[in-house]
């Protein structure tokens, strides 16, 4: 005897796979672009700051 089909259970598995997997390559998109992210505030590392003299 075949089973109940349980539509409301596979739908909703469907979804929280569907979502998960959205989550992960948000996270490793988010991480690409973390290093990118992380140093905007600060200054590049070869300006100076002002007041200081910079002969090299």
């Amino acid at each position: 005897m075949a089973r109940k089909p349980n539509y409301d259970f596979e739908r909703k598995e469907r979804e929280r796979q569907k979502a998960a997997k959205k989550a992960e390559r948000a996270a490793a998109k988010e991480a690409a672009k973390g290093g990118t992210s992380d140093d905007a505030g600060q200054p590049a590392a070869d300006s100076a700051p002002l007041g200081t003299a910079s002969s090299e």
